[in-house]
């Protein structure tokens, strides 16, 4: 396997647990983060991972409109488990109406969630080496708010520190699970194509419907600035890698 894609897969386990760590003692920093990472994500769907997508399915003759019903699909379904689930956000005045079973449901959802990262990562890779750096840059940072919203959503429950804990290595874990399985499996130029489309579906909902309302609450100028520079972070490193 190649050592760039380990070296990858143990940055998204790092990055896992500073966000939890962050959460437990610098909470009033994340909304900037939560800004900065809807931009990036939203900015490496549109200008990476569809074009990427929509060129494959070129190449063997597979209908546009297939990839474009792949987003919508992907958009939808992370839409349905939020809303049915709670696999990621999670008001502060939810916590005693779902009581304490509600924190291992949404942060084991979280688990599931980042091996898909992970195997996002080693999709990307099967497609070439520039496309897997942009993809595992945008999973880092938002494995990031993954670890920091699993430790959110067993405290907001009344779990003690260290189940939190628990559940923070499960997800740190579950991206490089994720990293392993993809890159040892040969995966079709068609599901590729797919592949890649869901994930810009899913990161279009974490950036523009999950990440972004958390910052509203906060100034506009600041929170517009840190998606700004988001945005323009991935413009680049898509330009010149």
């Amino acid at each position: 396997m190649d050592p760039t894609v380990i070296g990858i897969a143990l940055v998204t386990f790092l990055s896992t647990l500073v966000g939890g760590a962050v959460t437990l003692k610098f909470r009033n920093v994340l909304p900037y983060f939560f800004a900065f990472a809807s931009g990036s994500l939203i900015a490496v769907s549109f200008f990476d991972m569809l074009p990427e997508s929509l060129e494959i399915s070129e190449s063997i003759a597979l209908p546009v409109r297939y990839v474009m019903i792949t987003v919508v699909a992907s958009f939808f379904f992370y839409s349905f488990l939020e809303k049915y689930f709670l696999t990621h956000h999670y008001h502060e005045d939810e916590g005693r109406e779902h009581g304490h079973i509600m924190g291992p449901v949404g942060a084991g959802g979280l688990v599931i969630h980042s091996f898909l990262d992970g195997v996002a990562i080693g999709t990307a890779y099967q497609v070439n080496a520039s496309i897997g750096l942009i993809v595992a840059f945008a999973v880092i940072f938002h494995d990031f708010t993954d670890g920091a919203n699993t430790v959110t959503l067993m405290l907001k429950n009344r779990h003690p520190v260290k189940n939190a804990k628990l559940f923070l290595l499960m997800d740190a874990i579950a991206p490089v699970l994720g990293v392993l399985f993809a890159s040892l499996v040969s995966i079709s130029q068609v599901i590729l194509a797919l592949i890649l489309a869901a994930f810009a579906g899913e990161f279009i909902y974490l950036g523009a419907a999950n990440l972004l309302p958390e910052t509203h609450k906060h100034e506009p100028w600041k929170m517009n600035l840190c998606m700004a520079l988001g945005i323009l972070l991935i413009l680049i490193l898509t330009s010149i890698i």
